[in-house]
């Protein structure tokens, strides 16, 4: 069936519109609003503030509509400029916010507790008719720091060559655990070293780790007849202690090369000896026959 001159213009027309359209969101998706940076600290301590930071930018066309913050999904705080109040605060535990700017892209929380600890997101969204929204998310953990530093036990004060060393190193209680890395004279210790680490988890879910320390010690560990052994506990980038302690090496005794050096020194003694002995005799013979011969002439006489 022949197509008429209109459904033709029609046809073409509305393909026209759909790319035009087309064209246009895509543009809106070039040109509008983006997320810059979502910043939330990967770890706090127990009983410190931490901060979050959500940076955007503006399409030419956009508009700010609203900020938003979640919590595991859950909104604690909104900032949305044309509303009568623009910035407002939801209860939820373990998460309140003491400090904002006037953007609402930067917050500052009140003491971490345990509460605190989850997954944080960003939510940016533009005015109508497309309200473009962006967001990002970024998980924050809670670090409940030890009061001490890590402990060494089974040290002795002095080894010997050839001795088995067994030593352990045990951290202060702590959430998450400690990661325990043990140095020999200032070197890490060889894999072969270390033994598996223990994890004991105590009635407040706090962890202790123990990690130990094996091997035979040989001429490679001296090191001014003493060794050092070190032990460092790190949680994240919030804690870093360490305990060094050292341990005198007994030497063998080496066998004293003296009296190889004695008979060296007698024997170059003789040897310097014997040239001047026939001198001497030639002395005595020669005294002994000056004495003849004033004799025989005492004699004649």
């Amino acid at each position: 069936m022949p197509v008429s001159s209109e459904e033709m213009v029609s046809g073409y027309c509305g393909s026209h519109v759909l790319t035009v359209f087309t064209l246009l969101i895509l543009f809106e998706c070039i040109i509008s609003l983006k997320l810059l940076e979502l910043r939330v600290p990967a770890h706090v301590a127990l009983g410190t503030r931490a901060s979050l930071s959500c940076r955007w930018a503006l399409g030419p066309a956009d508009v700010l509509y609203s900020v938003k913050w979640y919590k595991d999904g859950r909104e604690f705080f909104r900032h949305v400029p044309r509303d009568h109040e623009p910035r407002r605060k939801f209860p939820l535990p373990g998460v309140d916010v003491e400090q904002w700017d006037s953007s609402g892209s930067n917050l500052v929380l009140s003491a971490a507790a345990s509460g605190t600890a989850g997954r944080y997101r960003c939510e940016v969204s533009g005015e109508r008719p497309l309200f473009p929204t962006v967001s990002g998310h970024a998980d924050m953990d809670v670090v409940v720091l030890p009061t001490n530093g890590p402990v060494l036990t089974g040290l002795e004060s002095t080894y010997r060559l050839g001795d088995d060393v067994k030593v352990n190193c045990t951290s202060d209680r702590s959430r998450p655990s400690n990661k325990l890395s043990w140095y020999i004279n200032g070197e890490p210790a060889p894999t072969t070293a270390l033994l598996e680490p223990e994890y004991q988890i105590c009635e407040d879910q706090l962890e202790i780790t123990t990690l130990g320390l094996s091997f035979k010690l040989t001429k490679h560990h001296l090191k001014k007849n003493e060794i050092k052994f070190k032990c460092l506990a790190t949680i994240a980038s919030l804690y870093w202690r360490s305990i060094e302690e050292s341990a005198l090496i007994e030497r063998e005794h080496v066998r004293d090369q003296s009296p190889i050096q004695h008979i060296d020194t007698e024997e170059r003694a003789h040897s310097n000896l014997a040239p001047s002995l026939p001198c001497s005799i030639t002395i005595v013979l020669m005294f002994s026959f000056s004495l003849f011969i004033r004799l025989c002439k005492i004699t004649t006489g």
